[in-house]
């Protein structure tokens, strides 16, 4: 099977306009989340990341505006970089593009708004708003200059295989994050066993639901900063998946046993 698509080399002339491509940078970004992903993991076998129900005391922001802010760069960083884009998108692109700025136009204008959740340590605004700048611009900049796709791309197995998994994992993410919101009544703090969707096989089905989402994308975009940034998520929010199913086993006695943390039927 022919790739579909093809890399484009710093400073290659397309269509009489110069395109370039910050390889050098695009690959750093890369490896750091490759790398930055094991090192979380490794941290969450030791650590809870100290934000929701595992927060520890000390500055915090309101949830609705913690997570507005923290997520709108992933929105915001691609839709700068494509105003600033002069040449004509291919349709597989623009495709791509619009796949990745969904999920994140979803979390910065629906879900921060809805959200009950509880308020977030001001360190972990602030790092989770670094992360979504600096792979905002990884992901937009990589599709809009380093990659140029061939038109058998849109007819490609990966591309479909890609798009379906993305939109699975996407209901199912907006679903439980629904499912969550309606345990949780306002000015209502403790926790109450989820059921309903994916979260009568499994625990973490928000984590499940956004794991599914960028390993599609990854698929659909069959590059190195996709997969990269799929792996990265697995290793962030899985462990997360984890704690919560056993912090769920340890608060109610009647918790389902049959029930997962994160792989329905597995793990």
């Amino acid at each position: 099977m022919s790739s579909g698509c093809t890399y484009i080399s710093n400073s290659t002339v397309l269509s009489g306009e110069l395109m370039e491509c910050k390889e050098n940078l695009v690959l750093f970004l890369s490896w750091g989340l490759l790398l930055g992903g094991v090192a979380y993991l490794l941290r969450q076998m030791r650590h809870h990341t100290p934000y929701g129900r595992y927060a520890e005391a000390g500055p915090s922001c309101p949830s609705r505006p913690a997570w507005f802010l923290q997520e709108l760069p992933s929105f915001l960083v691609p839709l700068l970089l494509d105003r600033l884009h002069q040449q004509r998108h291919h349709l597989g692109r623009t495709l791509l593009l619009c796949t990745f700025t969904l999920h994140y136009f979803q979390r910065t204008f629906i879900y921060a708004f809805l959200t009950r959740g509880r308020p977030v340590p001001v360190s972990v605004v602030l790092s989770a708003a670094i992360f979504c700048s600096m792979n905002g611009f990884l992901q937009g900049h990589f599709l809009l200059h380093c990659v140029q796709f061939e038109d058998s791309w849109l007819a490609d197995v990966r591309l479909t295989a890609g798009f379906v998994l993305f939109a699975v994992g996407l209901l199912i993410n907006v679903h439980s994050d629904h499912v969550l919101r309606r345990l949780r009544t306002p000015g209502h703090t403790g926790y109450k066993i989820p059921h309903g969707g994916m979260f009568e096989f499994v625990s973490g089905a928000n984590f499940l639901g956004e794991i599914l989402e960028w390993s599609g994308y990854a698929v659909a975009t069959w590059s190195f900063p996709s997969f990269a940034f799929a792996f990265f998520t697995i290793c962030s929010i899985g462990p997360r998946a984890l704690h919560h199913h056993a912090d769920y086993r340890r608060r109610f006695e009647d918790y389902p046993r049959s029930r997962k943390a994160l792989i329905p039927f597995i793990l």
